[in-house]
C-alpha cells in the first residue's frame, strides 16, 4: 500500500499546520508552501479538501488564512488520508456499485476484504497528528 503524493503532501502540510498550533495567527497557503516544499497550486487545492473534511478552518480576506479546526491530538492520520483519497479500502471490489472485477462472481476473498480495510484504517487512527508533528528525538 502507497499514499499518494497529494495525501503525502497533505499530512506533510497537516504536520507544519499543527507545529503552529497555539499561535494567533492564521496560516496562509504561501508561508506553508514555504516552510515544506510543497508547491503553492498543490497547497491551496489541498487546503481546499482540507477545509471541506473539517480538518482545517479558512476564512479569505485581510488576517485571514487558516489553522487546524480541532487540536493536533484529535486528528489522525486515518482522517488526513480519508480527506484526500476517500474511504480507506485497499481493494475496488468492497466499493458499492463498483462491478469491474472478473473474479467478483467466484471471489472467496471480498467478504473479508471490509475486515482488511478496517484494520488499516484502524492503524491509521491510532496515529495523531499531534504524533506526526513532533520532532523526532
Amino acid at each position: 500500500m502507497r499514499l499518494s503524493s497529494l495525501a503525502d503532501y497533505a499530512v506533510v502540510m497537516m504536520s507544519a499546520a499543527a507545529r503552529h498550533c497555539g499561535g494567533v495567527a492564521r496560516l496562509n497557503a504561501t508561508v506553508l508552501a514555504e516552510e515544506t516544499g510543497v508547491p503553492l497550486p498543490t497547497v491551496q487545492k489541498l487546503v481546499s479538501r482540507l477545509s471541506a473534511a473539517g480538518l482545517i478552518e479558512s476564512s479569505r480576506g485581510t488576517g485571514g488564512g487558516f489553522r487546524l479546526s480541532r487540536p493536533a491530538a484529535a486528528i489522525s492520520l486515518a482522517d488526513i488520508v480519508e480527506a484526500v483519497e476517500g474511504p480507506i479500502a485497499l481493494t475496488v471490489c468492497v466499493e458499492t456499485g463498483r462491478h469491474d472485477c472478473g473474479l467478483e462472481g467466484d471471489c472467496r476473498v471480498k467478504p473479508h476484504w471490509s475486515a482488511v480495510n478496517g484494520a488499516v484504517r484502524g492503524a491509521l487512527a491510532g496515529v495523531s497528528l499531534a504524533t506526526l508533528s513532533q520532532v523526532p528525538a
